[in-house]
């Protein structure tokens, strides 16, 4: 796993600048940096061989695509804990999932069009042998997304 002790300040910046946006081309953001497109190139290569880039997308705002209910589930299990995440990770609603401490032992989050998806999803979900009780929250708003969030490069 790297450290960001690894990373040198050009290695830093570039990460931050494609933290906040990746609009625009090399050319574009190497000017804003400093550095020659190719050497910004070279490095994002490197970046991406050791997985701290993992390529570049735009945000979506699923609510105004119309997933209007998103959701928190937590899931309790007694049984195969990675066939049971394998199978609520392929599940098309399930926007991510984390293998947890605590109470629980995964959390996904949901993201549904209507309140009858998502209330599929969690059947479905409940369905799972081994799924022995889930815990689900309605986001009711999202006040950070963690697309936003940028890692401070110290």
């Amino acid at each position: 796993m790297s450290e960001l002790k690894e990373f040198d300040e050009l290695d830093r910046r570039i990460i931050e600048q494609l933290s906040i946006s990746s609009e625009g081309s090399f050319r574009q953001i190497a000017k804003g940096l400093g550095v020659h497109p190719t050497t910004l190139i070279q490095r994002v290569k490197n970046l991406e061989k050791k997985g701290v880039i993992r390529g570049t997308r735009a945000k979506i705002d699923y609510m105004k695509l119309g997933f209007e209910y998103t959701g928190i589930i937590q899931i309790y299990v007694e049984g195969a804990l990675d066939e049971i995440m394998g199978k609520i990770t392929d599940m098309p609603q399930i926007m991510a999932v984390f293998y947890v401490t605590g109470e629980c032992d995964i959390v996904a989050w949901v993201a549904c069009k209507d309140r009858d998806e998502f209330a599929g999803t969690v059947k479905a979900i409940m369905a799972i042998d081994g799924v022995k009780k889930t815990n689900t929250s309605v986001v009711m708003d999202m006040l950070k997304d963690p697309l936003d969030f940028v890692p401070e490069m110290v």
